[in-house]
């Protein structure tokens, strides 16, 4: 495939779709269409023309053949990793970037096709020459990866084994910031939704209540699924059982998003009965009424920065494990201020 067809097919110019290949420049089309040249790059397996840009710059390669190479995105988390904005995301970036070094993607896997026997088969003996691991990091996962692989990462927000490559933006540390956010505008009562097994930002909830001397209470937690229905329900029981709070910390901001409306519908007000924060930045949060508070993760830099690692790993730059942290913030709104003095969510609160 060339550029000229896919230009054609997307309905842009060719110096567009060369443009948003490149990426010389950071904002060559809407995203709309930047994806839309990008799904047609990914479905036909676009590689560019790596060896008559390497001549036309002086440089020799064997028998003149750049041969390009294929990495595998592993999705330890999700089961829907193509609607979740955070894995998506990620994905997008590291895509992109590897594109630049004639790298390509050209297999993904969710959680759920290990399950399969076939399906595991098929991906332990997945002929590319590397693997980024996205999601919550798993020693089961990784040793069955790198007893078929020699090349495996891992890019999130769970630090794990050192023996591996990582770029993470530490979960532990971003629910602690969450907690003392709350807690610095004089919330003393903080509740939690989100999944709760083997989950770093849950472990760093709990940590980060006890450096506060703040007492932890299991039914002012609950444990769901991560997505805008498990937020919603979870809300609905923290109500249902008077869960004693004045804020809650959402594991992300689809929990979040599903929280709010659950509170609302019961005659709450955010954020003058309970405040909100959550995990992501996720652009929809800017559109809500009221705007969420969140933690903003460098989402594309953790991409970016991951498949740069991977690259050098892959042409012998470095040879010892390297561990990368990014920095995350808080992204201050309207969904969080200091609590009302005697309210707290309850089933009372629900209207006639």
């Amino acid at each position: 495939m060339t550029l000229k067809e896919i230009a054609q097919e997307a309905q842009v110019s060719i110096s567009t779709v060369s443009r948003v290949i490149n990426q010389k420049k950071p904002n060559a089309a809407s995203p709309e269409v930047a994806e839309r040249i990008w799904e047609i790059v990914r479905r036909n397996g676009y590689v560019p023309n790596r060896t008559a840009q390497d001549l036309k710059k002086g440089v020799q390669t064997e028998n003149n053949v750049v041969e390009p190479k294929t990495i595998a995105i592993i999705y330890a988390r999700t089961d829907s990793m193509s609607t979740d904005f955070f894995f998506s995301h990620i994905a997008k970036a590291i895509e992109q970037e590897l594109f630049k070094s004639n790298y390509y993607l050209k297999y993904s896997f969710t959680s759920l096709d290990f399950s399969n026997p076939a399906t595991a088969a098929q991906i332990a003996a997945l002929d590319v020459d590397g693997i980024v691991v996205l999601g919550r990091y798993d020693k089961k996962l990784f040793h069955f990866l790198t007893d078929q692989h020699t090349t495996v990462m891992y890019a999130g927000l769970n630090p794990g084994d050192t023996k591996f490559d990582q770029v993470i933006c530490c979960g532990g540390d971003i629910a602690k910031a969450a907690v003392n956010y709350l807690y610095d505008l004089g919330h003393t009562k903080i509740g939690y939704i989100g999944a709760q097994d083997n989950e770093i930002r849950y472990k760093g909830y709990k940590r980060a209540l006890e450096k506060l001397d703040l007492p932890f209470r299991q039914r002012n937690t609950v444990n769901v699924r991560q997505t805008p229905d498990g937020g919603y329900k979870a809300a609905n029981m923290l109500m249902d059982v008077g869960a004693d709070i004045t804020a809650v910390f959402c594991a992300n901001d689809n929990t979040a998003i599903g929280a709010m409306r659950a509170f609302k519908e019961r005659g709450l007000r955010i954020p003058e009965d309970i405040s909100i924060i959550g995990v992501d930045d996720i652009e929809t949060d800017q559109y809500l009424t009221p705007m969420l508070t969140s933690i903003h993760i460098p989402l594309d830099e953790l991409g970016k920065c991951a498949a740069r690692i991977l690259i050098d790993r892959l042409k012998g730059g470095h040879k010892l494990p390297i561990k990368t942290i990014l920095p995350f913030y808080i992204a201050k709104r309207d969904s969080c201020a200091k609590p009302a003095p005697g309210r707290r969510p309850s089933k009372s609160n629900a209207p006639m």
